[in-house]
């Protein structure tokens, strides 16, 4: 009725097809996730260059203004260390 042989020889070729197919989708798989996370890397380098920048020139912001008021620089900074020591001290 059946021919075991055949039978056999046709699973065989299914088995090869199924692993050749799941094969391919992995590796396009594997292709798209590793194009995804290098766009994905572009992106996140160009926001930490802009932020760079951003925080370069908020510095010479704040250098200007440390050296054109710097006793009142140094009076803030010396409540906001006395305020953080009380915080501390609390906890």
């Amino acid at each position: 009725m059946f021919d075991q042989g055949e039978l056999k020889d046709e699973l065989q070729a299914l088995k090869g097809e199924v692993s050749r197919l799941l094969n391919a989708t992995g590796e396009g798989i594997f292709d798209a996730s590793k194009t995804h996370a290098e766009a994905l890397a572009d992106q996140i380098k160009a926001a930490l260059n802009d932020l760079g920048e951003t925080l370069g020139e908020q510095e010479e912001h704040v250098g200007n203004i440390v050296s054109e008021r710097p006793i009142t620089t140094l009076a803030s900074a010396f409540a906001l260390g006395v305020v953080v020591g009380f915080m501390l001290r609390r906890h």
